[in-house]
């Protein structure tokens, strides 16, 4: 043991924020209270200690660190109370400090030595906050807790990195600092606290100045001593890197090497790799990808090598029929002959190659290989160290394959949907002029841009309200189901056999239930999910196969978690329904309605899913040439916008009676005058606005669905209402006149509100009108489309 005073901040007076004394009457206190209530042998040991100490008057008061040294065997006396009695002190990182920790006067050799060779100031997350700061923090918090019994959301704990010249990889170190033995003082009267009021300081970041006020530091005394320990969380550390790349990537090449990089600390061996390997399908057939979906050394490896295509596949097929661990120590000159996968692997410069099969679902989702330029034996031991990320890379595969999945889908919807009639005679030209200026050209020349100008564009939005709400909802419900559902499980399971790990899945079931029992999101399901997959489901699997009498039971659970019929997807199910017949239904009236429209002018009209359903489209003369267009159109197209939003709110009102899960929509518009020009982006496939002005209007249209009232924490958009967002007057004048004309028919309400808006990242001066839909009889919600056109006439004819 060590009796040399370390001091932590050097240059920092942090003892002088508040009175710090240390002493060993905490200690004392604890002493007496313990041999009270303890009968067995330890007594003795307490009551031997609390003699000791009272022998000693200079403990009992208040006491210099620099002067303990002279009982260094108090101390270890001290030492022995408060650790495992098994605990070996050259292998433990423990000290004793002052009150407020700032001198460490006692402690291991092992932590010593730690704190001589490492930087305490190489932090993981680095910041600028003053060590003062910090330390007040630290006084804050345990007065908190001690007068207030509030638990603010500050740990006395901090996490540290070090870079370990071994191996060149990062550890990481939990510094924690127990209280047990510190009593705090306040003189005088203890001040009341208005506990909302300091959340939201809390939440502002401002706590200490609050806090300064209210309880100022020259009244308040701290007396005692810390213990300060060390714990490696390198496992840890490194298993919360692979949930973060699962929770804040996407799930590629990013993510990937986040991935690989925690495995290569988890492994605890700088001179081994990681690849990963996903299983992609094409029609069911395996595919596989260097890029984005798969970081791989033996798909790096075959494609460096030219390996026949043909032949990779064939073994990997082979594989998957019959997945299982392979260890390879040492790749030799037999293995080279027999096997071409460990051929390409040697050319590659991998000496040491082993692959992990990697499920999720019970569904075999690629594999994890581990390899190295240097002979490693792959054994238990790394294995375990391993084993915690598996259920991890499973889900990180699993996502790659629906992402895989999903951008195909999109490219195929890019590359192959048919054009619109209204555009697509200009994409006739475009081709034909393309395959005549590249008659008899080896290299093609590239085809021109198709580019429409001067077009009115017009844009609206069809939101479900409130969807990602009620998605955490219904994810909050399902999850409590099925840890009920587990609960009930796990008891009747104790009651055919009891082992004590059903306690334990109880405890931690319960544990859930309340970590969920305010809020749930998709992190919570993802954790909620490696638990299930690491210990839940590999202990009903064994009590099902070793306890047969089990098996209705266990059977039972897995038909509630059925994601197509089981009780802990109803909630989830009822709100995909629900949003599924909304924009079903929604989407249908558009296509329907816009085909009509296209008889009175060419439009282009492009739909797209959501939550719900927005729109663009754009009309003006150059998409039909050979048609004069007169605004009287654009009028005519606008007032059809309107109406048709005023069908589907009362449709999506009218569904809510054959919802399973009840749900409302909101309607924006957004109205913009000026004409802008479009042009088709071959590399993606879809039109867009062409010049900088014109990004504006698509800036100002992504941004606006969650724009707030002015001075006012109201959003814009409501249910049962209609909003227009625009920018100047005539915009607003031209829609008043539509709205006062269907006001007089019926179909909207008489409470019209002319609004300021909040500004917007980079968009100021935006307004909005918002009038209420009329919900009427059948025979009066409907607005017949072929009227239209006769109505906006009889509009432009009064208003001349």
């Amino acid at each position: 043991m060590n009796t040399n005073v370390i001091k932590i901040h050097k240059d920092e007076c942090i003892h002088c924020q508040v009175k710090s004394s240390l002493s060993f009457g905490p200690l004392v206190a604890y002493l007496k209270g313990r041999l009270i209530t303890e009968k067995s042998v330890k007594s003795e040991f307490y009551r031997f200690l609390l003699e000791k100490i009272e022998k000693e008057d200079a403990l009992l008061g208040n006491i210099n660190a620099q002067k303990l040294s002279k009982h260094k065997d108090t101390l270890e006396l001290i030492f022995t109370i408060l650790t495992p009695l098994m605990a070996n002190e050259n292998d433990m990182f423990w000290a004793l400090s002052t009150p407020v920790p700032d001198e460490i006067f006692f402690s291991t050799n092992a932590f010593y030595n730690f704190f001589k060779d490492h930087d305490p100031k190489s932090k993981v997350k680095k910041d600028d906050e003053p060590v003062e700061k910090k330390q007040k923090k630290f006084i804050y918090n345990l007065i908190l807790d001690r007068f207030y019994n509030f638990n603010s959301v500050l740990k006395n704990e901090i996490i540290y990195a070090h870079l370990n010249p071994d191996t060149a990889l990062t550890q990481y170190y939990n510094i924690h600092t127990d209280l047990q033995f510190v009593d705090v003082f306040y003189k005088g009267d203890l001040p009341e606290l208005n506990f909302e009021e300091l959340a939201q300081h809390f939440q502002e970041g401002n706590e200490l100045e609050y806090l300064d006020e209210k309880i100022p530091l020259e009244n308040i005394s701290f007396e005692g001593f810390t213990v300060i320990s060390i714990t490696d969380v390198t496992t840890q550390h490194a298993i919360d890197g692979i949930r973060d790349a699962l929770v804040n990537h996407n799930y590629q090449k990013e993510a990937y090497n986040h991935v690989m990089h925690a495995l290569k600390t988890l492994g605890g061996n700088g001179q081994l790799e990681f690849g990963l390997m996903p299983f992609l399908t094409v029609n069911n057939k395996l595919v596989f990808n260097d890029g984005d979906f798969s970081q791989s050394m033996l798909i790096n490896s075959a494609k460096a090598a030219n390996l026949e295509e043909e032949i990779f596949y064939s073994l990997v097929d082979k594989y998957k029929e019959n997945p299982r661990s392979i260890f390879v120590t040492a790749i030799n000159d037999d293995h080279v002959k027999k096997d071409p996968i460990l051929r390409v692997l040697k050319e590659a410069g991998v000496n040491s190659w082993s692959i992990l099969p990697v499920y999720y679902n019970s569904q075999l989702a690629g594999v994890l290989e581990i390899y190295s330029k240097k002979e490693i034996v792959v054994d238990d031991k790394l294995l375990s160290r391993l084993r915690p990320a598996i259920p991890l890379i499973g889900q990180l595969f699993q996502y790659s394959i629906e992402e895989f999945s999903a951008k195909m889908d999109d490219v195929l919807m890019d590359k192959f949907t048919a054009l619109q009639p209204s555009v697509q005679w200009k994409f006739n030209e475009a081709v034909w002029r393309f395959l005549q200026q590249n008659k008899g050209f080896h290299k093609l020349k590239e085809i021109e841009t198709v580019t429409f100008k001067h077009m009115y564009p017009l844009f609206g939005a069809i939101d479900i309200r409130n969807s990602t709400i009620e998605r955490n909802k219904a994810l909050k419900d399902d999850m409590e189901v099925q840890l009920g559902s587990l609960v009930r499980t796990l008891k009747e399971l104790r009651k055919f056999v009891y082992l004590e790990l059903t306690d334990k899945l109880l405890f931690n079931c319960k544990d859930w239930i309340k970590r969920i029992s305010n809020f749930a999101s998709s992190n919570e399901e993802m954790l909620l999910n490696e638990f299930l997959e690491s210990e839940v489901y590999p202990f009903l699997s064994i009590m099902k196969i070793n306890y047969p009498n089990t098996a209705e039971t266990v059977n039972r659970y897995f038909e509630d978690i059925s994601a197509e019929a089981g009780a802990a997807f109803e909630n989830r199910r009822k709100l995909e329904n629900s949003m599924q017949l909304i924009n079903t239904e929604v989407s249908q009236y558009l296509e329907r309605a816009q085909q009509n429209l296209q008889t009175s002018y060419p439009c282009y009209f492009a739909k797209f899913r959501t939550d719900g359903v927005e729109y663009d489209i754009y009309i003006g003369q150059e998409i039909a040439p050979d048609k004069p267009f007169d605004l009287l159109y654009l009028k005519n197209i606008r007032l059809w916008q309107l109406t048709s939003m005023v069908e589907i709110a009362r449709l999506s009102n009218s569904l809510i009676g054959e919802m399973s899960k009840p749900l409302e929509t909101t309607q924006l518009i957004f109205i913009h005058s000026n004409a802008i020009d479009i042009s088709f982006r071959n590399d993606e496939r879809r039109f867009d606005v062409e010049g900088a002005y014109n990004i504006r209007y698509e800036v100002v249209k992504k941004r606006i669905d969650k724009v707030l009232i002015k001075g006012t924490n109201e959003r814009l958009t409501q249910p049962h209402k209609i909003a227009m967002v625009y920018f100047n007057a005539d915009e607003a004048k031209e829609y008043s006149e539509y709205i006062k004309y269907m006001q007089d028919q019926g179909f909207l309400n008489d409470d019209l509100e002319q609004l300021d808006l909040d500004e917007l990242q980079g968009v100021s001066g935006l307004k909005a009108l918002r009038v209420g839909v009329k919900y009427l009889e059948e025979k009066k919600t409907k607005i017949k489309a072929k009227e239209v056109l006769i109505k906006t006439e009889q509009l432009l004819q009064s208003s001349n």
